[in-house]
């Protein structure tokens, strides 16, 4: 099939090269523009555009996808089909019919949950026993189309949603595959819109830890933000970031460090949470016994929220 591959991050560069491999002539790879990075602010390409150029593939990658030449070269690109992988960019009716079979839609949860930019995370943060991919045929609304198939995993008690991120890039490009090779003899299926869940895009707000929480769901928060933002709680009025951590059995005040030694256990709402990887402000990562030794955690202390 002839492919326009419309996506920006990492997350979709394993569905690009599935579709190469898989023998389809990807005649565009289409991206968000470069944006600056790092403490230079030196412009970066988007992953899949680096990737791109290391096929030798045509790019694109537009400001405006609404009015302008984009969708006049879409529009006559001759495509059989768009393949995108969270582009970024609202498609506006014009370009979800240019191709053939229009846009069909990797996205990353089971349909109709967690519609929108970061399902990944958010189905981490709420306790999710299980997840997985799905194909959807892209209509006008925010993840509202009619599902094509779909492959669903477990999550496990302690996957974070970083490790969770690159099983899911490496089944999407699996069911992405399978779906174009289906796509003659597959029959949509509606999404229930009664059952659709949100996941919308995450602010740093959303990750700060309140200690009144049960130890569950402050877990759950801790690795559905890790590696990004990363949970974080206030030390002496300085923030700490929070990468790993583990349940346990506590009581106390919610907030208090119950716990110093070999591990740092805080007491919760409902039972503890033992400290594994922490990082103070300006420094790296690193475990909480480290503190221990540096007199940062000692006993009795507290963690507080932001005032």
């Amino acid at each position: 099939m002839r492919v326009i591959f419309m996506g920006t991050p990492d997350f979709a560069v394993a569905v690009l090269d599935a579709l190469v491999e898989a023998g389809h002539e990807v005649i565009c790879v289409v991206a968000q523009p470069d944006r600056p990075k790092g403490r230079g602010h030196k412009m970066v390409s988007p992953p899949t555009i680096q990737r791109a150029r290391e096929l030798g593939l045509e790019t694109r990658q537009p400001k405006a996808v609404r009015r302008g030449p984009f969708v006049e070269w879409m529009t006559t690109a001759g495509a059989d089909v768009a393949v995108v992988v969270a582009y970024g960019r609202i498609l506006i009716p014009a370009l979800l019919k240019a191709p053939k079979y229009g846009c069909i839609n990797v996205h990353a949860s089971v349909l109709p949950k967690y519609r929108g930019a970061a399902p990944i995370n958010w189905a981490v943060v709420r306790g999710e026993a299980q997840t997985g991919v799905s194909t959807m045929q892209m209509d006008a609304g925010l993840d509202t189309g009619d599902v094509l198939e779909e492959m669903r995993t477990p999550i496990g008690a302690d996957e974070t949603a970083g490790e969770l991120y690159q099983r899911l890039s490496v089944m999407g490009a699996t069911l992405a595959v399978q779906t174009l090779a289906n796509l003659a003899t597959l029959r949509p299926k509606p999404q229930n819109h009664d059952e659709h869940s949100l996941a919308p895009l995450i602010d740093r707000s959303d990750a700060e830890i309140d200690w009144t929480q049960s130890a569950k769901d402050i877990h759950n928060l801790i690795r559905g933000f890790s590696p990004w933002p990363t949970a974080w709680t206030t030390l002496k009025g300085a923030r700490l970031k929070v990468h790993r951590s583990q349940i346990v059995e506590a009581t106390g005040t919610p907030g208090t460090i119950v716990v110093v030694g070999k591990t740092v256990v805080v007491a919760t709402g409902s039972g503890g949470i033992a400290l594994t990887q922490v990082q103070l402000a300006g420094k790296r990562a690193q475990a909480a016994q480290d503190l221990v030794n540096s007199g940062r955690f000692v006993l009795g202390m507290t963690l507080t929220k932001e005032a």
